[in-house]
């Protein structure tokens, strides 16, 4: 059976730390989605903002929270369009879809269009997260995979490579995991992926994979099914 996965890419790598889009790494990053999708690989993505703007941060410094967050979801467009480019100069053919109507640059969210587009070869990246405020691209590649069928979501992180029993960065006693069950992440209150993504997955049997997006080839080897990061399931 064909593997149809929903990629999540944290916005902040395309930037390479800094803010704006980092070519090299973007470039890097479409090598390895294109070697997956050579092997038959279906493959559909969500990209944040974080490298532009967070919503949730910029209404922490006085602006509107809804305004903000769609301030957020642009910044995804800008990515999706940067990532679109670099995977069709490695002659992988590419679709925009955009929660936000923007007819010049992406076709409208219709996900059977998106269902087609993946059965053709094409990857689909999925812009301007849910279209609505207070949705985090978490959440939005959980929703997305649902509505495309995907076999599993796989959320890549900066910084982290895997689901921790605290955050490694701050704990020296954080231990990772190499699986959890949704319901341990929820009461744990385990903060590596937004817990109304985790509810999702759970409610509707989803496999997810976390997984740190530095290691040399990782997307690849993550799209091609390989056990990397920790997997995440119904239980």
């Amino acid at each position: 059976m064909t593997r149809r996965v929903l990629l999540k890419l944290s916005g902040e790598v395309f930037g390479g730390g800094k803010i704006g889009i980092d070519p090299d790494v973007v470039n890097g990053i479409s090598a390895q989605i294109a070697e997956a999708v050579r092997e038959g690989v279906e493959v559909a993505i969500v990209v944040g903002g974080g490298n532009f703007f967070r919503g949730a941060e910029l209404s922490q410094r006085g602006m509107e929270r809804s305004r903000a967050d769609y301030i957020g979801m642009l910044g995804t467009v800008m990515n999706c369009l940067a990532l679109q480019d670099f995977c069709e100069k490695q002659g992988i053919d590419t679709r925009v879809q955009s929660a936000i109507t923007m007819g010049q640059v992406a076709e409208p969210y219709i996900p059977r269009k998106a269902i087609r587009h993946l059965e053709k070869g094409r990857v689909v990246i999925f812009g301007a997260g849910a279209g609505m405020p207070y949705f985090s691209t978490d959440t939005v590649s959980a929703q997305r995979a649902l509505e495309i069928k995907a076999d599993a979501v796989l959320m890549s992180k900066s910084g982290v490579d895997g689901v921790y029993t605290a955050d490694p960065r701050t704990d020296s006693s954080a231990r990772k995991l190499d699986e959890l069950t949704f319901a341990d992440a929820l009461q744990q209150n385990l903060k590596v992926v937004d817990a109304a993504a985790f509810a999702l997955c759970m409610e509707n049997q989803l496999p997810m994979i976390v997984f740190g997006m530095e290691g040399e080839g990782n997307i690849s080897r993550v799209l091609r099914g390989e056990k990397i990061g920790t997997l995440v399931h119904a239980g």
